[in-house]
């Protein structure tokens, strides 16, 4: 109990301590004009208050991970309190607030316009295609995340299939209309269920004292059932990607930069919606590793039940918080993944609006430009779920490196603290690198050469990053050279 306490302590600390240095290292302005009024259209550009926004935030971005992901990452041990820990406060809130803000200083620019700034129109378009099948894929993903415990929520009364159209229908009502008719409106409803269900679950953690195990050197190992194949670097830092580091959350920052009403709202929306998803990602992993008695008795409860998670989340929360409870915790396991899904299929739409110019005023252009995603998205539907989280988790983490290292170079070149970006950039490179070089879905190579090829890249990315940086304070350094 002593390490989970701990934990909590430092991700509050972090956002009111190391928060406000990354806000004032980037020099937020509350005087500065924000697109929400500049680029007003009553459609994706709408003033909307604070708390509002940080409900919208945090709902867009916590959806599987901070559950799925913490409960799989728990099957490592206390390693993952970590890595939720530490990856949020110095990794995940800097890459969300850094990206956010510098969204809100181009006008609420997507993520991939902003790549073409720094890194020029080759890589722009390739971030294009990127992120745009990254949002299908988590569109598709967060179909069938929230279809399947919906249909176990109603037993079977309902079919997996009738679920996913509902489902869907709901993602292309969200997709199309106002942010403010649709999304502002209802996610007060799911933000409920949502907090309901990490308040009742930390509740139950001091209630009941399960027995959490405490981080020590003796249980600094991998305790995975499979460590072989399961190494603890890198695929627990892919495991637990939306709880500490996640590329997807930078895809959902532009559409809130469209909606802040000055540059101080920054650090609570952006730097605070990735720590309270780590709280969530933290009551989850402490629930999952005592619940059944040890690390052991969780694989175990897995083994048995063919690895499926949901049965986990189940499990705990029917048995901690009774009948009533737990059918209102489910509804806010469900709430994630529905509501993150639904703003990927949007940010594709916004996505492809910014590159093509396509205005989004007129109902059609927005139907015109999102048809396509969504018949996409259920082609991609038809994979097996578990082959689909692996990718998703993979392309996620490889976009977080790649916006880390955006907002290094967006720091440096305003002569900023380039550090606070730079040393997660470094790690999440290394990680993405090594993973593909030796998962089941990547290369298959052996962990030793998955290693040092991730090391090597970071080191030759760094390399590369202080030529050019030498450049620029030499005098010949061009805007796109850096």
């Amino acid at each position: 109990m002593i390490t989970f306490v701990l934990s909590l302590i430092l991700l509050v600390g972090g956002y009111f301590i190391y928060g406000a240095f990354v806000e004032k290292t980037f020099g937020a302005d509350i005087n500065r004009e924000m697109p929400s009024k500049t680029c007003y259209d009553g459609v994706d550009y709408v003033p909307l208050g604070w708390k509002k926004i940080f409900l919208i935030q945090f709902l867009n971005i916590a959806g599987l991970g901070p559950i799925f992901g913490a409960i799989m990452g728990a099957m490592f041990g206390p390693a993952a309190f970590l890595w939720i820990v530490f990856g949020s406060i110095f990794g995940g809130a800097v890459h969300d607030y850094l990206s956010g803000m510098l969204s809100v200083r181009n006008k609420g620019m997507s993520l991939p316009e902003l790549s073409g700034l720094y890194f020029g129109v080759s890589f722009k378009n390739i971030m294009r295609v990127f992120t745009i099948v990254l949002m299908v894929l988590v569109g598709a993903v967060f179909i069938a995340g929230p279809a399947r415990l919906l249909t176990n929520l109603v037993s079977g009364h309902l079919s997996y299939a009738f679920w996913c159209v509902v489902v869907f229908i709901y993602y292309a009502l969200a997709t199309l209309l106002p942010i403010d008719k649709i999304i502002g409106k209802i996610y007060p409803f799911f933000g409920f269920a949502l907090f309901f269900m990490a308040a009742g679950i930390c509740l139950m953690i001091f209630m009941h004292n399960p027995p959490i195990p405490e981080l020590s050197l003796a249980n600094l190992h991998n305790m995975h059932p499979d460590p072989g194949h399961y190494p603890l670097f890198p695929m627990m830092f892919i495991s637990i990607a939306c709880g500490a580091v996640s590329g997807f959350h930078a895809t959902q920052s532009p559409m809130m930069a469209r909606c802040l009403q000055n540059e101080k709202q920054g650090r609570r929306v952006f730097y605070g919606a990735m720590i309270a998803e780590g709280i969530v990602a933290l009551i989850w992993a402490a629930a999952a590793m005592s619940f059944f008695g040890d690390v052991g008795g969780l694989q175990e409860f897995l083994k048995n039940n063919g690895n499926n998670v949901a049965v986990v989340v189940d499990k705990i929360s029917y048995t901690w918080l009774g009948k009533v409870g737990g059918v209102l915790a489910i509804i806010g396991v469900i709430a994630a993944p529905i509501t993150s899904g639904d703003t990927a299929f949007r940010a594709a739409r916004l996505i492809i609006a910014d590159l093509s110019g396509y205005n989004q005023k007129p109902l059609i252009n927005r139907i015109i430009i999102a048809a396509p995603l969504f018949i996409v998205g259920f082609i991609i539907l038809q994979v097996n779920f578990d082959v689909l989280w692996r990718y998703f988790a993979w392309a996620n983490q490889t976009l977080a490196a790649s916006t880390l290292w955006l907002v290094t170079v967006y720091l440096a070149r305003n002569n900023k603290n380039f550090w606070i970006s730079l040393i997660p950039a470094l790690f999440m490179t290394s990680v993405v690198v090594s993973y593909i070089i030796i998962a089941p879905e990547g290369f298959k190579l052996p962990l030793t050469l998955g290693v040092s090829a991730g090391i090597a890249a970071a080191l030759l990315l760094a390399f590369y990053f202080f030529f050019k940086l030498g450049k620029q304070k030499r005098g010949s350094f061009s805007k796109e050279s850096l």
